[in-house]
């Protein structure tokens, strides 16, 4: 049976990524240089040789339109199993979901944690204390949300290699996405920040994930030297 591999995707550059708001669980569409960006990947991606074999995102908005323009550029759409899975959405920021990342990460966070940089602190802190913050009583704790991701791609590892292994497309979210690599892998103690079109890769194999790279460029850059020697 061929090795299952998860090529995990951040989306596209987003409406609310460009003008610093923390977009959670609430949802804005990928702007045009968000578009750009996601085609670049995918003739990137195309020029690798890659084979796919199936498709997955989480159930928001910028996921599903940066899979959209994925399959287009690898002339896959309709001809892979395509679906989503509300588990590996991004994390909720509860009553903060919308409201600027600045406000949030460098305000309320480090003033009620009692911390001078909320990166120094861990996943599970963080997650803890925006559960702390939220009025609205929607964040998750960590115990929660990390059970969350990691059901979310385990069911998805386990479904490739049923269907016969090989490399799957999976598209999902930033801190989702380090949150991940993390319970992988406990040298990725804090979240990478994966840039908006980088892949992790990663492999399930009896049983269990392998974190193989984070937040790899080089698929989206490849696509970007191709789109600018064709002038577009």
């Amino acid at each position: 049976m061929p090795t299952t591999r998860l090529y995990v995707i951040r989306h596209g550059k987003t409406m609310f990524n460009t003008i610093g708001r923390a977009q959670g669980w609430s949802d804005t569409p990928l702007t045009a240089e968000g578009e750009r960006g996601i085609r670049e990947l995918g003739i990137g991606l195309r020029e690798s040789g890659l084979d796919f074999s199936r498709a997955f995102s989480s159930d928001s908005g910028r996921t599903i339109q940066t899979m959209g323009i994925i399959l287009e550029e690898l002339g896959l759409t309709g001809k892979i199993p395509y679906s989503f899975d509300k588990r590996i959405r991004e994390w909720c920021f509860g009553s903060f979901d919308g409201a600027y990342g600045g406000e949030l990460f460098h305000g309320v966070i480090p003033r009620v944690l009692d911390t001078d940089d909320y990166r120094k602190l861990s996943l599970p802190d963080l997650a803890n204390g925006l559960v702390e913050v939220d009025t609205a009583g929607w964040a998750e704790p960590w115990d929660k949300l990390s059970g969350r991701i990691l059901e979310g791609f385990e069911a998805i590892a386990q479904e490739v290699e049923a269907a016969g292994g090989g490399n799957a497309l999976v598209v999902s979210h930033s801190m989702t996405i380090g949150t991940f690599a993390g319970l992988i892998d406990q040298a990725v103690s804090e979240n990478p920040g994966v840039q908006n079109g980088s892949v992790t890769v990663v492999e399930y194999k009896n049983g269990r994930f392998s974190l193989q790279s984070v937040g790899d460029l080089s698929y989206r850059q490849a696509g970007a030297k191709l789109l600018n020697q064709a002038g577009k």
